[in-house]
């Protein structure tokens, strides 16, 4: 169920590079990249922006701002936008600058509903 889903992320978004379900830990539970096989670079980044995610999740529950929902880091090349989807997993995509931000928001958005009963699970 992850990959289809996924996969339609990165099908109905235009610039997407790729949408990754990971674990807090920075491994990665599955993934769907455009050409087929990850880019290496990007998957280090991603990896590396769990931490990221981690720390923000703790400012904002810290901050009384409640639980993080969304966060996004912005390059001059690249866009990483994470829509959190437990305490120990969130759903990250990788776009082009170019990319359409917004759908991929939206994307986001709607596999976190899709996907919401089997994180409940755990």
């Amino acid at each position: 169920m992850f990959r289809k889903v996924l996969h339609d992320i990165l099908q109905r978004t235009n610039g997407c590079l790729g949408v990754l379900i990971m674990g807090f830990d920075g491994i990665p539970v599955e993934e769907v990249w455009s050409e087929g096989m990850p880019d290496p670079d990007l998957e280090i980044t991603v990896a590396e922006c769990s931490s990221l995610v981690v720390a923000a999740s703790r400012a904002n529950r810290g901050g009384k701002l409640g639980r993080l929902t969304e966060m996004t880091i912005s390059g001059e090349n690249k866009a990483f936008i994470v829509r959190l989807m437990s305490q120990d997993y969130f759903i990250a995509m990788i776009l082009r600058s170019e990319g359409s931000f917004g759908r991929g928001r939206y994307e986001l958005t709607r596999a976190g509903l899709i996907l919401q009963p089997e994180f409940a699970q755990q």
